[in-house]
């Protein structure tokens, strides 16, 4: 029986030895695995903190083009206006003129000459 028992302890502390070595390599793994991880992470917080600062630029332009918009949107009546004005003032100036001036005007057009 002592025979036994000590081919049992043996047999015991050669699966414990194995377990341990088995417990070993996974834990080497594990940390090798986890150190990775943390590489990645810091890699993946690197390349989103780049992509955040092109998104904050791209929204910053678009600010200034909705600006710019709004801005155009409150000018356009404005300067509508403005050229409405205009092309009635010359409408109004060219029918006062006289007929004789327009055949002058329309004479020299033709010739190359730009009236107004």
């Amino acid at each position: 029986m002592a025979m036994n028992v000590e081919a049992e302890i043996r047999d015991l502390k050669r699966r414990v030895s194995e377990i341990e070595g088995s417990f070993g390599f996974l834990t080497e793994q594990v940390k090798g695995v986890h150190k990775d991880l943390l590489a990645f992470q810091a890699k993946a917080e690197q390349r989103f903190e780049k992509i955040d600062g092109r998104f904050d630029r791209a929204d910053g332009r678009l600010d200034k083009v909705e600006k710019s918009v709004k801005d155009l949107r409150a000018d356009m009546p404005g300067i509508v206006g403005g050229a409405m004005r205009e092309v009635l003032r010359e409408r109004k100036a060219k029918s006062r003129k006289a007929p004789s001036q327009l055949k002058w005007e329309s004479a020299k057009r033709a010739a190359g000459g730009a009236a107004r």
